[in-house]
């Protein structure tokens, strides 16, 4: 089912579609089903979901008027992958000083641990465990939120220890546990502006790379985007190396070069994200694929859906070049910035 059908079965309310997938609105933060009767939301703020859970862990509630969350999947592989993922759910709630295996969700499920990994990763595009270690990341941000100790925060995720939390923080947060439980206070962010022919561009790093590559129409906007993440980080104009990768972006588009600029980057992303991203900095400049064709390319045919959802995602949409990817029907489908600056890079490209 394409992103056109879901949105159509969306602005008919159609009862047949639920079960199917449930969407997001990014200006509400709400996610329901197809047929709420809720009023039609714009399609530029519509993010589509395969499973319920998929928009909760993508930070959408559900919908108290359609109740989304209590609908009953149709399609047994989804079914499966939801009786999966509320399964890690409860084990990080209810057991997290036990570490979640398998062969325990494959006892719970009544699968073999093959079969049960296959068709889990068949939907979502990543492993069960994957997931379970991209919801534990999750619920220590929660926690810490909530007021809890580093420490307090890793037990109660399920981490075991903070140890191990800060073995992989680079990879996972972008900075110490520590300084993310205080709302980035301690970390340094940098951001400069420029102009150039996709607008205003807004670009951000911190002293281990560029973290943000935003393009809009208001620099006060943008600045906030930015901090929404990290309320208390220490984000300045033009500092350190930033003013030096600003202009190397600059002057790659200035010069009109098709090798993109060799900077440092900074990106958290979950462990499929960071697969897609891999996967994109592979397509040439001039060069197109489908979102298909990237997930077939990364072994995992069926997670098409999954592929667009990082490309919608990608902090940095200019180095990692998720524009060079296309819908199975040759047309342009979805841009964080805007279907305009799509077409203007692809332009811009396909002219060198």
């Amino acid at each position: 089912m394409t992103n056109d059908s879901r949105l159509n079965a969306i602005l008919t309310r159609d009862k047949a579609e639920d079960g199917k997938f449930v969407y997001g609105v990014k200006t509400t933060g709400i996610y329901c089903r197809p047929s709420c009767p809720a009023r039609n939301p714009k399609p530029e703020n519509v993010r589509f979901f395969d499973l319920p859970e998929l928009a909760e862990a993508d930070g959408f509630r559900a919908c108290r008027r359609c109740r989304p969350d209590l609908v009953k999947i149709a399609d047994p592989g989804l079914s499966l992958a939801r009786q999966i993922c509320q399964l890690i759910e409860r084990h990080i709630t209810e057991k997290a000083d036990e570490k979640l295996s398998l062969r325990w969700l494959a006892s719970e499920t009544g699968y073999s641990e093959d079969h049960l990994s296959r068709s889990f990763k068949k939907i979502l595009g990543i492993s069960p465990m994957d997931y379970y270690d991209n919801r534990r990341t999750i619920a220590f941000k929660e926690n810490v939120k909530a007021g809890e100790t580093v420490s307090e925060a890793a037990y109660g995720a399920g981490f075991g220890s903070s140890s191990r939390l800060y073995e992989k923080a680079h990879a996972r947060l972008g900075m110490t546990p520590a300084s993310y439980a205080k709302g980035g206070a301690g970390a340094e962010i940098a951001y400069a502006f420029a102009d150039c022919f996709l607008g205003l561009m807004l670009v951000a790093g911190t002293r281990h790379g560029v973290c943000a590559i935003y393009f809009g129409d208001d620099k006060e906007a943008l600045v906030d985007e930015l901090a929404r993440e990290f309320p208390q980080a220490e984000i300045a104009a033009d500092v350190g190396l930033l003013a030096d990768w600003t202009k190397v972006i600059v002057g790659f588009l200035q010069e009109s070069s098709t090798v993109l600029p060799e900077i440092p980057l900074d990106m958290y992303g979950t462990a499929f994200q960071r697969r897609v991203w891999q996967a994109l900095l592979q397509i040439g400049p001039g060069k197109t694929k489908t979102y298909r064709e990237l997930a077939e390319g990364m072994g995992a045919p069926k997670s098409a859906r999954a592929v667009g959802r990082a490309c919608a995602t990608n902090p940095v949409s200019l180095i990692v070049p998720c524009h060079r990817v296309i819908g199975t029907d040759g047309k342009l489908h979805g841009y964080r910035w805007g279907l305009e600056r799509k077409e203007a890079l692809r332009s811009w490209e396909g002219a060198q």
